[in-house]
């Protein structure tokens, strides 16, 4: 099914996070035992400004038409192991060769033009064969379901929950949210903006004490009904008085004490948004991710009117699980993302934080090498981009797989077998971030299990 973009945690989420936070009472952040390290993260980051922006691409980017092997030995091999999916070689940009991947030339899709530009321009990176997995697999353990393998592997739902906790089912909490826990103090004024969303509910942004805050394209939700309630301004009031109020059950008045949070954060959002000045930065129309970054870049070039320091945030594009029509629909998706990508790091260039803000794509799964009739199936490993002022650029890390079938990486029908763990893509943009490296376990679960920490990203 086309346009998969479900997230879980809803209700659940927030229940059990109320609950908890209900209680532990109003000194929750103590409780949760967290003071210590947001302090000692705290003595690390200087007085500055970081960013991360993550870019989920739901339902499954398929890595095999973004990212071709150029030579025309492998892309002739390729193209024959695609069959009726395979794109002629004119669909393709080059890279030139890698010297990270043995000199082997590299190619992106056309429509992705902006991306290989920026790559170019040494502004993006390519993380090749990433995926979530809790420790090092070989194929032979794969096979033997030995520890390190997720659960419910090829699960849309079950995917973006492991991708978004870094290799957790079923979790509440994000790595993002975790960053914002151990950062969070340093956003000293309004630490409600910590972790911000304008693509809805999402795990990767819930920390144990950070909780998101969702924002439209447009700006913050608007509830009308507090104005004017059944054409009465006076029901209006009134409906905000009941929600200011303090209930006496605990839960009740928790829930106030988050709705005010709510209000209040809104219509300070909003007074501060009427202020800011114009990007002068074109994004295109009629693109949903480049309004969602638009905004993003919005909400960042308030940061010193906001008091923040760090921040992370979140968007989403659907439409990725090609079952069918990978080749019609698959080209329109990659310029959505190209186009918007590419605008949003035009837009920190103007705001003067292009070095301090770093973009990274993100889905649940990669997909199958051969065809299925007109789509491929779901996978494991995929590719992911890295982009912003401060990326180490134009390089293709970690290890491209040799595009065959019955290789070490090929789990059948050539699913790939990552060769790079989730944990690690995210201890090194926490590193970036500013997580010290000795707290990276306390965001990420599994980080120990990998010796490699940093895959040199960043300069």
């Amino acid at each position: 099914m086309k346009n998969s973009h479900t997230t879980n945690p809803g209700r659940r989420h927030f229940l059990k996070s109320a609950t908890k936070l209900t209680a532990m009472g109003a000194a929750a952040p103590m409780a949760l035992n967290l003071a210590g390290i947001q302090a000692a993260a705290a003595q690390t980051v200087v007085n500055d400004y970081r960013a991360l922006v993550c870019v989920f691409l739901f339902g499954g980017m398929d890595q095999t038409s973004t990212l071709v092997p150029f030579d025309n030995a492998e892309f002739s091999a390729m193209s024959a192991l695609r069959g009726g999916l395979a794109r002629p070689r004119t669909d393709f940009m080059s890279l030139g060769s890698v010297a990270s991947q043995g000199n082997r030339s590299f190619a992106l899709a056309t429509e992705l033009s902006p991306l290989a530009n920026l790559y170019a321009q040494n502004k993006l990176s390519i993380v090749a064969n990433v995926g979530p997995m809790s420790a090092p697999l070989t194929k032979a353990q794969f096979q033997a379901r030995a520890a390190g393998v997720p659960p419910q592997l090829f699960s849309h739902n079950d995917q973006q929950s492991v991708w978004q906790s870094s290799g957790v089912e079923g979790a509440t909490v994000g790595w993002g949210g975790r960053f914002g826990d151990l950062l969070a103090s340093n956003n000293s004024s309004n630490p409600v903006f910590t972790s911000v969303s304008i693509n809805g509910t999402a795990v990767f942004l819930y920390g144990n004490t950070v909780q998101q805050f969702q924002v439209g394209s447009g700006g913050p939700a608007r509830v009308s009904a507090l104005n004017s309630l059944y054409g009465s301004s006076v029901a209006g009031q009134a409906l905000r008085d009941i929600l200011r109020s303090n209930p006496s059950p605990l839960f009740e008045n928790h829930l106030g004490v988050v709705t005010r949070r709510s209000l209040d954060a809104n219509a300070q959002l909003s007074d501060v948004l009427g202020q800011a000045a114009s990007l002068q930065t074109p994004f295109p129309s009629g693109n949903s991710l480049a309004d969602q970054l638009r905004m993003v870049a919005r909400l960042i070039s308030l940061r010193q009117s906001l008091g923040m320091r760090r921040q992370v945030f979140f968007v989403g594009l659907g439409g990725f699980d090609h079952h069918d029509g990978l080749l019609a629909d698959l080209p329109g998706l990659h310029t959505q993302v190209a186009q918007a990508m590419s605008s949003f790091y035009d837009a920190t260039v103007e705001l003067g934080v292009a070095n301090q803000v770093t973009t990274f794509t993100a889905s649940e799964f990669g997909r199958t090498l051969t065809s299925n009739g007109s789509g491929t199936d779901h996978g494991w490993g995929g590719h992911q981009f890295v982009m912003g002022g401060a990326v180490n650029g134009g390089r293709i890390v970690g290890n491209y797989p040799t595009i065959a079938l019955n290789t070490n990486e090929d789990l059948g029908r050539g699913r790939l077998l990552p060769t790079t763990s989730t944990s690690q893509y995210a201890a090194t943009l926490g590193t970036w971030f500013g997580v010290p490296t000795n707290l990276l376990g306390d965001a990420l679960p599994y980080i120990n299990n990998f010796s490699v920490r940093d895959l040199g990203l960043f300069s």
